[in-house]
């Protein structure tokens, strides 16, 4: 009995360590992210940084490509033509 909580100890502390290692690691990056938005500092940075990426967006001559505009001008269009239908009926 005593070698078998010996075993499943040692067992448990290599699938922890292992774990960490490996998808742990992964893992850290999205819980900060996910921290920084709980707390008021984090979202006032997080408001900083989308005005900032906004202000560089609009000293753009164009903010989409044109293959990007293209396709929303058609997805708009069609959308129109659907809404456009059940006033219709």
């Amino acid at each position: 009995m005593r070698s078998f909580i010996y075993k499943a100890i040692i067992i448990t502390f290599i699938f922890i360590v292992g774990f960490e290692l490996t998808i742990g690691k992964r893992i850290d990056p999205i819980v900060e992210n996910i921290n920084a938005v709980n707390d008021e500092h984090g979202r006032k940075m997080m408001i900083n940084k989308l005005r900032k990426e906004m202000r560089k967006g609009l000293e753009k001559e164009y903010m989409l490509k044109e293959e990007d505009r293209v396709l929303i001008y058609n997805f708009f269009n069609k959308l129109k033509s659907e809404i456009n239908s059940v006033e219709n009926n």
